[in-house]
């Protein structure tokens, strides 16, 4: 372990390197790099020093933590860190493209890591040498491929791999918590959690929208939106999928009303009261708190048919009425200009008052 070494042996890199029988490097079939198989903390070594080996034979291994029998409770936080997206102590490091490795000049303390990529520019990473490498020199990486060991971090996972390789990670890691316990759970129950927690996206490009970018919006808002500017011929809103654990997800959802049922509520309550929210009630859990019936079931299309034909009935009300009121303006107004008219011309000029005259005989 590298945290017990003594101070001269700090910076020691065990490795096991291959050589022919004349004492030359073995190089790797078909490149130029020497077979060197660096070692990770606790490896226990299977080869002795000069002994013959052969292809496919172990050089070392690598110890497993114990299984030990635990409780269902020993496995909750772990279930608890994967819905809440938290990140891990010592997560695994992720290529964040795809390259050639190369190791630059080290620094105290730490590993300097290029990858370099298709266009020949180099990205440099430090990388603490207390950390297993997975990668070699010259070996050549994908984007998503771990290049350091540890437990991995969704937020990464979703950034590099994409959201099926997260929503697969993140549903086996809760199945083997279950399944410890010889708990049988359907997939279909993590995944809606999963579609909860990836619900919002982050705007990298407005385009045409009004949106802003860096902006956090619901996906289904995004969706719309550019359904309507490709309609147009505009150019859509460029969009990245962002995870948020299931507390914060709840805390920001389109209804106050769910949001102030879950935790936070003065907080949730007095931020909709001071912005003027209104709670359109499409969710399950507000129209479960209000008493109305919830838009889910078998009855669901016909209460949304009834609904949106009454509210068409009172569109085509109000449309009537709107249009009586203006042709009774319309009436009411005709008349006031025929009483003002000779009103107007009384206070002109002779000529004006002539003119009156001969609009109004019967006053002479």
């Amino acid at each position: 372990d590298t945290q017990h070494r003594r101070g001269s042996a700090a910076g020691l890199k065990p490795a096991i390197l291959l050589i022919d029988g004349e004492g030359n490097e073995v190089n790797l079939p078909g490149t130029d790099r020497p077979a060197l198989y660096a070692l990770p903390s606790r490896a226990v070594i299977q080869v002795e020093d000069g002994a013959t080996i052969a292809a496919g034979d172990v050089l070392a291994k690598i110890p497993q933590a114990t299984s030990k029998t635990r409780d269902i409770t020993g496995g909750l936080p772990r279930v608890a860190e994967l819905f809440e997206a938290r990140k891990p102590k010592d997560a695994a490091i992720l290529a964040p493209l795809t390259g050639l490795v190369s190791f630059g000049q080290e620094t105290k303390g730490k590993r300097r890591l290029v990858i370099i990529d298709a266009d020949g520019v180099d990205h440099e990473y430090l990388i603490s040498k207390e950390r297993h490498i997975n990668v070699y020199e010259g070996e050549t990486v994908q984007q998503g491929e771990i290049i350091v060991d540890g437990p991995m971090e969704s937020g990464e996972l979703l950034k590099y791999r994409g959201v099926d390789a997260l929503a697969d990670y993140i549903v086996n890691e809760v199945q083997d918590v279950y399944r410890l316990q010889g708990v049988k759970i359907n997939d279909k129950h993590i995944e809606v959690i999963i579609r909860q927690m990836l619900r919002k996206v982050t705007v990298v490009r407005p385009g045409d929208s009004k949106l802003l970018p860096g902006e956090q919006v619901a996906r289904i808002q995004v969706t719309e939106e550019n359904e309507k500017l490709l309609a147009e011929d505009k150019e859509p809103v460029e969009w990245s999928p962002l995870l948020l654990g299931i507390t914060k997800a709840s805390l920001t959802t389109e209804s106050f009303i769910s949001a102030a049922s879950f935790q936070e509520t003065t907080r949730v309550l007095t931020e909709a009261s001071i912005n003027g929210k209104v709670d359109r009630l499409r969710g399950l859990k507000e129209n479960v708190i209000v008493g109305r019936l919830i838009p889910a079931g078998t009855g669901q299309v016909y209460h949304q048919e009834r609904r949106r034909a009454e509210v068409d009935s009172a569109v085509r009300e109000v449309d009537t009425l709107l249009d009586a009121i203006t042709a009774g303006t319309s009436a009411v107004a005709a008349q006031d200009t025929a009483k003002e008219v000779p009103a107007v011309l009384i206070q002109g000029s002779d000529e004006g008052n002539s003119t009156l005259q001969e609009m109004n005989p019967a006053e002479e």
